[in-house]
């Protein structure tokens, strides 16, 4: 660039602060109109514009009316998505940290095969496995169980490409090497040492698969027929589908209170996390 060129308005700090604050404005608008609906009734949501408030602060009677409807099977909902979300992220990780781990600091006949199948599933979309997965569950009778949508949320390739570079940045090979020189057996120096010093790629990989199956809805879909097995996001899909075909309004306000709720626990779990999941994406970016 010359000398006393000026720089193009796009890569100006204007230009960049309007561009970001577009990014937020767009980021920030579906959660506040999210909010602003679940405090009206059905006359000021379908009456006000989707920004501005109501005439009367509803959220606590939408709560009330959220938690009770249906014998209270939005609880039911909300339940089963921790487990499938919390317990198979968590398991998830664990898996990919071991397989991780063995990628990284294990030499075994067919290595480079079997880690190239990883990055191949890493490439293949999830959607794409959802009818694959369930024609295998229908042949041992998972469809329409609890294990039918838990058990594929173990799999995690993804997962196992990160969890080799956390184990290559994280854990020296000295170090594994004292520990195996001290009487550890493998086992014992995976989980003492080389886990716990993994600890930042585990928590980072756990809140990927934690967010993916809680934001999962095909394969639920396919998979269940029976409410009370449901996620929340498939059960907020089933309200949200009485109200426009067969005429229920009340189950639209269901749909967008129960929707505001269900994304609670992900900002909680960020929030948890973060100093962890911050620590964890520089994984790699120094020696």
């Amino acid at each position: 660039m010359r000398s006393g060129a000026r720089t193009p308005w796009s890569l100006s700090r204007v230009g960049v602060n309007a561009v970001l604050v577009i990014v937020v404005v767009y980021t920030l608008a579906p959660p506040v109109w999210l909010l602003m609906a679940s405090t009206k009734n059905l006359t000021d949501l379908f009456g006000t514009n989707g920004f501005a408030p109501g005439h009367h602060f509803d959220l606590l009677a939408n709560l009330g009316h959220l938690f009770t409807a249906e014998d209270g099977i939005y609880l039911r909902w909300l339940w089963n998505t921790l487990l499938y979300a919390g317990g198979g992220a968590a398991l998830a990780a664990l898996i990919c940290a071991m397989a991780g781990y063995a990628f990284d600091k294990f030499a075994f006949p067919g290595k480079g095969a079997v880690y190239g199948l990883v990055l191949v599933g890493v490439m293949i979309p999830t959607a794409a496995l959802v009818l694959p997965t369930y024609l295998l569950s229908a042949k041992v009778g998972l469809v329409n169980t609890f294990w039918g949508v838990f058990l594929p949320g173990l799999v995690f390739p993804f997962g196992v490409y990160l969890a080799r570079i956390f184990s290559a940045s994280y854990v020296p090979d000295e170090v594994i090497e004292a520990a195996r020189m001290d009487g550890a057996g493998e086992l014992r120096a995976f989980r003492s040492v080389a886990l716990p010093m993994m600890r930042p790629g585990f928590v980072t990989i756990g809140l990927f698969q934690f967010t993916a199956i809680w934001n999962n809805f095909f394969l639920p879909l396919v998979m269940l027929s029976n409410q009370q097995l449901y996620p929340v996001n498939l059960g907020l899909y089933a309200w949200n589908a009485s109200a426009l075909s067969q005429g229920h309004p009340d189950d639209y306000l269901l749909a967008i209170t129960g929707s505001l709720v269900a994304v609670i626990p992900l900002i909680a779990l960020f929030v948890a996390v973060q100093r962890f999941w911050r620590s964890g994406m520089t994984a790699g970016a120094v020696k």
